[in-house]
């Protein structure tokens, strides 16, 4: 080991350094080499290691810089608007972020304790990732594929492997960049790092899916109401009022509202409010998509209901916020909303997997509400089926950190991995037009009042994503992991 790194605390200091570094590729700075440059030194400092051990302590703190530096802004949701104590919160916090960092600790130990551990860790690392995207329901929050979106020659992978497939090419770039510190290896490293980026450049340039129909006019409404006020009672007619005028200024055919819009029950909407909104998207010949929450047989659920020229439909929130709308083990876990935190329908009912695309102004829409677009592999359930993308959401839980850019990010991956146009449509940011290729055509300013309006197309066909989802990134994987297995019992 260098004399440098002899030290374990400076060795622990650098990984903490380079995790946080990490953060820089994801929105809303979108520098996607520094992501890849980040990853390329922690696989250097297992490779100087001592041991496994060394290796997850590493990795551990590797992971603490990145979770930190990236999800701080949980606290800002738990404290600020929850209302939980600052102690609760941070502790809290910290408690998500340790528990995420045992993951690329998990990845040192595993291989450093293998001989060819530089080949096993691009591996292992995106497994790893694609585990976090479904153990205990589910975060994969700053999987390391999202920060190639979408200017990196490797974001042409996407619509192929989805994100963990580029989870693994942004890894594999980084260990063909340590390969490359070594002279031995200098030129093999430099030809398989130019062989992987230009072949992403030019899968860039092949057209996945293909026009269907006519663009259609949009307009997405952003109320930019205080998460501080949106449920309180003397300000719901307020609200309401206010998206009823922003959606009565707009002359847009397709019309969407973000998630719960109308801060109460379905039941409880004034039938003559409904009336004004309907009566407006007929005029139009289109449809209003619009945030509610209905009640129905004993259950909630967090919904989008469109109104207009087409029959009414409705799309229900599938995968649920675990702490946020639902409450895992509540007989354990129930006191800390009674006593703890300040968060309004924490209990809600999923709706089924099985909920078709909404067949509102002329296209086929596939809506997810909030969270849900985290998850490429449950969006791919309404396609190829779906002509368009819409993401429904309220970030303003987490003030003015880099959370809705992070959100926006990941829209903008899900566009690429399906070949479709994503339009979101959020109470306070990122409220955007993304086209097929995860490029942003347009987006409102931050906590401000306003319509973003603009064309949407419509598009038909299926990505090798669409097709087969993760299921090719998972055969690579396994491949790979086999051929190194085979490879070292060889040895």
């Amino acid at each position: 080991m260098p004399a440098i790194l002899s030290s374990t605390r400076l060795y622990t200091l650098y990984a903490v350094v380079l995790g946080s570094s990490a953060v820089s590729g994801f929105a809303p700075f979108y520098i996607y080499p520094a992501t890849i440059i980040s990853i390329a030194g922690i696989f250097y400092l297992w490779q100087q290691a001592e041991n496994g051990r060394q290796a997850a302590w590493l990795g551990f703190f590797y992971g603490l810089g990145l979770f930190i530096a990236g999800i701080y802004w949980i606290y800002i949701s738990l404290h600020d608007f929850g209302g939980m104590p600052w102690w609760m919160a941070a502790f809290s916090t910290f408690g998500l972020c340790a528990f995420l960092a045992l993951f690329p600790a998990l990845v040192g130990w595993l291989s450093k304790r293998s001989s060819l551990a530089l080949l096993s860790a691009p591996l292992l690392w995106a497994l790893s990732e694609w585990v976090r995207s479904w153990i205990f329901t589910g975060f994969p929050w700053l999987a390391i594929g999202y920060s190639q979106v979408p200017s990196s020659p490797l974001a042409g992978f996407m619509p192929l492997v989805g994100v963990y497939g580029v989870s693994l090419l942004t890894a594999f770039t980084a260990t063909a960049l340590v390969f490359a510190m070594q002279k031995a290896y200098r030129k093999a490293a430099v030809i398989a790092i130019a062989a992987l980026w230009i072949s992403g450049a030019l899968l860039k340039q092949v057209p996945w899916t293909l026009p269907a129909g006519e663009p259609v006019s949009v307009a997405l409404l952003q109320g930019n109401i205080s998460q501080d006020l949106k449920w309180q009672e003397d300000e719901a007619q307020r609200t309401l009022d206010k998206y009823l005028q922003l959606a009565t200024d707009t002359n847009a055919k397709f019309i969407v509202m973000p998630e719960t819009a109308l801060p109460m029950l379905l039941q409880y909407v004034p039938p003559d409010y409904l009336g004004a909104l309907k009566a407006h998207a007929v005029r139009q010949q289109g449809d209003i998509l619009f945030g509610v929450v209905e009640y129905e047989q004993e259950s909630f659920y967090n919904s989008m209901l469109s109104i207009g020229s087409a029959p009414s439909q409705t799309y229900r929130k599938t995968h649920l916020v675990p702490f946020g709308e639902f409450i895992p083990l509540k007989q354990v876990f129930g006191w800390i909303y009674r006593d703890w935190l300040n968060i309004p329908l924490t209990d809600m009912a999923r709706g089924g997997f099985e909920q078709r695309p909404l067949a509102i102004a002329g296209q086929k829409v596939a809506v997810n509400i909030c969270y849900e677009d985290v998850f490429g592999e449950e969006i791919i359930h309404q396609l190829p089926e779906a002509s368009l993308l819409v993401n429904t959401s309220n970030d303003a839980w987490y003030g003015e950190s880099p959370a809705a850019y992070q959100h926006l990010q990941i829209s903008q991956a899900r566009a690429l991995e399906t070949g479709r146009m994503m339009l979101r449509a959020t109470n306070t940011g990122a409220t955007a037009i993304i086209d097929r290729n995860g490029e942003v055509l347009s987006h409102l300013p931050h906590f401000r009042t306003g319509i973003l309006e603009g064309e949407a197309q419509g598009y038909e066909g299926a990505t090798p994503y669409i097709r087969f989802g993760n299921w090719i990134f998972l055969l690579i994987s396994a491949a790979g992991l086999v051929c190194l297995l085979w490879y070292r019992k060889k040895k």
